[in-house]
């Protein structure tokens, strides 16, 4: 019910659409049984001739001595009594469709418009969602959830909501006429729809649970197909299209059984509604028979009953697969609002302030950190101490998994820190609003995120307003702007998913200039050049060495070659700082630096050794 009342809070900008939507169905579902109505004057009146002369009644109140006679809805000049029903026919029909289609539309519109509130809701939740947050759930999964999920409650609000009205209110003027017209006989609903709603609700609440084990099988289905359309040339490259294939297949077959259950809970609902169905007219009909026989009732009054009556099970048989498509609805907006109300590691608190530009320094007070995974904690970074003064270069060395990344990660708040804190010119970075924080902080990292667009928004990107001069600009300091106006549309070239119809090279240069059109105070390169060959490393370290200018700056490198103009460089050795000093320093020591950078000149020379050609007979 608290779902439930969730969604219907969505309807709330949308509540003039769907109240008078509603009320134009209402009208459909009356005009329709006063269609079924005209069938006792139909038969008592133009095809018995000699039962009488005065108005031609429909039905009476019950309950009261009222009755409601044709003639009311005819204009008085009208006599003749077959015109009179050839009129009320056209004229009802007519005012059902044009009732009909205006109610559709605007409960389709409330629908829609509900929706589109809700993906555009779930889709900010989850944008602003923590980098712990994007760890714990799979690409798959939250497309799942925005895509598939949504769409079952879309389909719920807009498809079967305006059909389900209209039905609703069709199976209650319609309940209404058979017990004016019925009266003893009316006792055969009171009776089944009782056992009608209540098989409804059993079989519902299983196709709620069958349809969730579904969704959660195709958000795995989704994932195979996103790792592996991503990951393709590793696919390939390991010879492994055949496990893929095996794994996807039976993902697959997975998701086939799920679907399958849920259709064998949901397809037993219309055939027991026809039996229910059947048993009641059945009943009706054998009562009414000695009814007429009696002269308590007359032939149009029960061929209206008999019609209405069937007209009833239409409805009611609906009703069943309403309810089951209402609740795979709810199931899906479970998942829905799970991600809604999951909370987040990071926060910005509502007192938040805005950090001042940034002109002092940037200090890691006694910080450690934890990755929180399955209620297991694993420390990652141990009481960090250090400063990094504005205008300084500071470079992090280790070896892998020394937590380098980690540590840059927390000073633009991607994660929190577990303990201690982080301090930019002695403003908490937890008190400080994210945009802000952000906004002077610029990161190129060894992964390069392009989108799929033009090169001049991938470069503005965040920044739509600057001008092509500013953009042009940024891209000759990246060493970018030569090859972009080598391609066929210069800055307006689509440069694909991801910029894979760039070089890894170019699509650095690219990251580098955006990065200085930024012209963030504050720079963090991850590794920028790590992925590179030798002469895009070197074009690429150029296009750095223009950004870096006049910047405070962290750097991670692996190549310890490229961290030697460093003012002063941090080794890392699993989770804590090891040492601290100039390269000259650092070399003098003998220490994990010394080692590491001696490592790697081997290595090269090694390399270089191997690339010469060898003589004959020597290897």
């Amino acid at each position: 019910m608290r779902q439930l009342m969730r969604l219907l809070r969505y309807l709330v900008p949308y509540l003039f659409q769907l109240i008078a939507g509603s009320s134009l169905l209402a009208a459909v579902g009356l005009l329709f049984t006063f269609r079924l109505v005209l069938l006792r004057p139909i038969l008592d009146r133009v095809l018995n001739p000699s039962s009488g002369t005065g108005d031609m009644q429909l039905l009476a109140i019950p309950g009261t001595h009222h009755v409601i006679y044709l003639q009311t809805f005819v204009p008085a000049r009208i006599h003749s009594v077959w015109s009179i029903i050839a009129y009320a026919l056209v004229l009802s029909s007519l005012l059902k469709g044009i009732c009909d289609y205006a109610g559709t539309y605007l409960v389709n519109h409330a629908g829609y418009g509900m929706i589109t509130s809700l993906r555009n809701d779930l889709y900010e939740f989850i944008l602003k969602r923590s980098s712990a947050f994007f760890q714990k759930h799979s690409t798959g999964t939250l497309t799942s959830t925005i895509v598939n999920d949504v769409e079952r409650v879309q389909f719920a609000m807009s498809s079967v909501l305006p059909e389900f009205l209209e039905q609703f209110f069709t199976f209650l003027f319609t309940a209404y006429a058979v017990v004016a017209l019925g009266h003893n006989l009316a006792w055969v609903l009171v009776v089944f729809v009782p056992f009608i709603l209540y098989s409804a609700r059993r079989i519902g609440i299983r196709v709620r649970h069958t349809t969730r084990h579904g969704q959660d099988q195709l958000a795995d289905v989704q994932n195979i197909l996103q790792e592996t359309i991503t990951g393709n040339r590793i696919v390939k490259a390991f010879s492994m299209e055949a496990w893929e294939i095996a794994r996807f297949r039976n993902a697959a077959r997975r998701l086939f059984k799920a679907n399958m259950r849920s259709v064998a809970a949901s397809a037993v609902s219309s055939p027991l509604m026809d039996l229910f169905g059947a048993i009641a007219v059945a009943l009706l009909l054998a009562f009414g028979r000695d009814q007429v026989k009696s002269g308590y009732m007359s032939l149009g009054i029960f061929a209206a009953f008999i019609g209405l009556v069937f007209s009833l099970y239409n409805p009611v048989r609906k009703f069943a697969m309403f309810y089951n498509n209402f609740q795979q609805a709810l199931g899906a907006s479970s998942e829905i609002f799970k991600f809604m109300d999951a909370s987040d590691e990071v926060e910005e608190k509502p007192n938040a302030v805005v950090l001042p530009p940034f002109s002092k320094r940037i200090a890691f007070d006694d910080v450690t950190f934890c990755y929180k995974s399955d209620g297991v904690q694993r420390q990652v970074l141990h009481h960090i101490q250090l400063e990094v003064k504005a205008g300084e270069i500071l470079a992090l060395v280790g070896s892998s998994g020394a937590g380098k990344s980690t540590l840059v990660s927390l000073v633009p708040r991607f994660f929190d820190v577990t303990t201690g804190r982080i301090v930019i010119d002695g403003h908490d970075v937890r008190d400080l609003t994210m945009q802000s924080l952000r906004s002077q902080i610029g990161v190129v990292s060894q992964e390069t995120v392009l989108f799929n667009d033009t090169l001049r928004n991938n470069i503005a990107y965040g920044q739509p307003a600057v001008s092509q001069t500013q953009v042009e600009a940024a891209a000759r300091a990246a060493l970018a702007h030569d090859f972009i106006m080598e391609l066929p549309a210069g800055y307006e070239t689509v440069i694909g998913e991801k910029g894979v119809r760039l070089s890894g090279g170019e699509r650095q240069r690219i990251a580098i200039a955006r990065a200085l059109l930024k012209n963030a105070p504050i720079l963090i390169l991850d590794e920028a050049t790590s992925a590179l060959d030798s002469e895009s490393e070197a074009l690429v370290q150029s296009a750095l060495q223009n950004l870096m200018a006049g910047r405070t700056v962290i750097v991670i490198a692996h190549r310890l070659s490229t961290v030697r103009r460093a003012d002063r460089i941090v080794v890392l050795e699993n989770g804590a700082i090891a040492d601290i000093g100039s390269h000259e320093e650092l070399m003098q020591k003998l220490g994990i630096y010394r080692r590491l950078y001696d490592l790697q000149f081997i290595d090269v020379q090694t390399m270089s050794t191997a690339s010469q050609p060898q003589e004959a007979g020597k290897f």
